[in-house]
């Protein structure tokens, strides 16, 4: 009778014991599911911020041509936004996108001041229809961050929540990197009305 009640028990350890995995399996995979469909969320939306930013990169060698054939263009200008889009195509996180495009950003904002002293070049049709394409460029630009830092938002809201953070961490998720303005972004511009 003994050894009857011995198998018993031996079957009742391991029964409890598969019942237990099973328990934590029916937990862990649809977390773990949701976690990688938020990740690849975040993914989707880097990689449209990327694209976005390339699109307004590829602008720019149009309105350098434009603008070389109205003036005597400065080569620091040119050889810095040759530096700022190669930024764009080498950056691996959103800051070093960030501060890739800001430095785009500069460097064309040095070409417009060139560009004031040439009437004619701002009157070109050439040259107003890519003003108005990068500008849009720069909205598109602020729309896809915008969605990507919301992407990021759920993504890592997620992984701080029980138990998700404790099947995050056995599995190598981590928290995502937000969009944030380079500093000189941050910087608002002085205008001054009264200087003549």
């Amino acid at each position: 009778m003994n050894k009857r009640y011995e198998k018993r028990k031996g079957f009742g350890v391991v029964g409890g014991i598969i019942v237990v995995l099973a328990i934590i399996l029916i937990l862990t995979v649809p977390t773990y599911n949701r976690l990688a469909a938020s990740r690849e969320n975040v993914n989707e939306a880097y990689a449209q911020v990327q694209n976005v930013v390339q699109r307004r990169a590829d602008l720019i060698p149009n309105l350098v041509n434009t603008v070389k054939g109205y003036s005597d263009y400065e080569g620091e200008t040119l050889t810095r936004i040759t530096e700022a889009r190669s930024g764009i195509n080498k950056a691996d996180s959103p800051k070093e996108l960030a501060d890739a495009n800001e430095e785009l950003s500069q460097a064309v904002r040095e070409m417009n001041v060139v560009v004031e002293n040439y009437p004619e070049l701002k009157a070109n049709t050439q040259y107003t229809q890519l003003m108005d394409e990068l500008a849009g460029s720069e909205n598109r630009i602020s729309v896809e961050r915008g969605n990507y830092n919301q992407a990021v938002k759920v993504y890592n809201t997620d992984l701080k929540k029980f138990p998700t953070n404790i099947i995050a961490g056995f599995t190598g998720y981590k928290e995502a990197e937000y969009f944030e303005a380079s500093a000189s972004a941050q910087d608002a511009p002085t205008v001054d009305f009264n200087n003549k």
